[in-house]
């Protein structure tokens, strides 16, 4: 049986764009004979048969873009969307925002209701329980479609479409090694479980940092939290060790303010005797006591080029070829870290 075919692939196959092989398809006068002739041959060959739902939702443009994200809790995800609504918004698009809550199911659920003529394409960070389950039909069944799609933040590499991430690798390294400038000996990684992707990603850059700077990896000031049961909890285990850390990274604001708030429970000083760094510049950080140095992940930044290169592919203005865009970070240092440094 002849594997099925699509625009896209004929497309690949002969190094021109969708709208020249739909042309081709269609005995436009536009392309020459020759590539017209290829064209048609091939999909021939390949039993090539439009989409008519697929072509049918393309035609019915609403001039809305969806977006799924994990939590709305978290500052990053909401400074997203502004950076979405902006670009969307001053390209005549409405935005659509939907919240998965970390469930798969929630997640198919979106995808049903967005997908089905509702929306000209999606802008998603992907469920935790889809990254830890790794099913992805409900991506692959809308890639199969042509249907515009664009992932930020917690991608999936095997889907092919555009990407918009944060170098979460440089941004871990970044962190990890101000810890280390401002006298931390035994720094701590609180984290994901390792199929988050950023969290993994933080994990490698903070690991790098230790290895680069000749410090021998000690597993345990390794932490992988699970969302689903409580934090502070788990948190604690960080302290209550006989030899405990003098520096902590965690990968997300909520992770960095409960340890903030633990070690203070503990009588410890920050940054005198611990010294904590965080994702996320929000409104969490600024406010603690003291504030909290941070990771800022220009999550506006990421929202504004997600929008773009989705409405460009809606518009048929991209090029064939998928992009991955990749944010670069920057440290903003507050009174969690000391370049005083830490008592000895």
């Amino acid at each position: 049986m002849k594997p099925r075919i699509t625009l896209k692939k004929i497309a690949k196959e002969f190094s021109v764009s969708i709208s020249t092989v739909s042309k081709a398809l269609k005995g436009s006068h536009e392309i020459s004979e020759e590539v017209r002739e290829r064209i048609q041959a091939y999909a021939n060959f390949y039993n090539y048969k439009p989409n008519n739902l697929a072509l049918q939702l393309r035609n019915q443009k609403t001039s809305v873009i969806g977006v799924i994200i994990p939590e709305i809790v978290h500052h990053f995800f909401s400074t997203v969307i502004d950076g979405i609504e902006q670009y969307a918004n001053q390209k005549g698009y409405n935005v659509m925002v939907c919240v998965s809550n970390e469930s798969y199911e929630k997640e198919v659920l979106n995808f049903s209701l967005l997908a089905n003529g509702s929306v000209d394409g999606l802008i998603v960070s992907v469920a935790r329980e889809t990254q830890e389950n790794k099913i992805y039909k409900h991506f692959e069944a809308l890639t199969k479609d042509e249907f515009p799609l664009v992932l930020f933040d917690r991608i999936i590499n095997e889907i092919e479409c555009d990407k918009v991430v944060i170098d979460d690798v440089g941004g871990a390294f970044k962190a990890t090694n101000h810890l280390m400038d401002v006298g931390a000996k035994r720094i701590a990684l609180i984290t994901t479980e390792d199929y988050v992707s950023v969290g993994s990603l933080r994990k490698e850059g903070y690991l790098k940092a230790l290895t680069t700077r000749g410090v021998e990896i000690d597993e345990n000031l390794i932490y992988k939290l699970n969302d689903k049961n409580d934090l502070p909890s788990q948190i604690e285990k960080v302290f209550d060790v006989p030899n405990p850390p003098d520096g902590i990274l965690a990968v997300n604001e909520i992770y960095a303010a409960n340890a903030l708030i633990i070690a203070k429970e503990k009588g410890l000083s920050i940054p005198e005797d611990i010294a904590i760094i965080g994702f996320t510049s929000g409104l969490i950080s600024a406010f603690t006591s003291p504030p909290l140095t941070c990771v800022e992940q220009h999550g506006f930044l990421m929202g504004n080029q997600a929008a773009e290169l989705l409405i460009n592919r809606i518009e048929n203005s991209a090029p064939l070829e998928f992009k991955k865009e990749v944010i670069s970070t920057n440290l903003k240092i507050r009174k969690s870290t000391s370049l005083a440094g830490l008592k000895n």
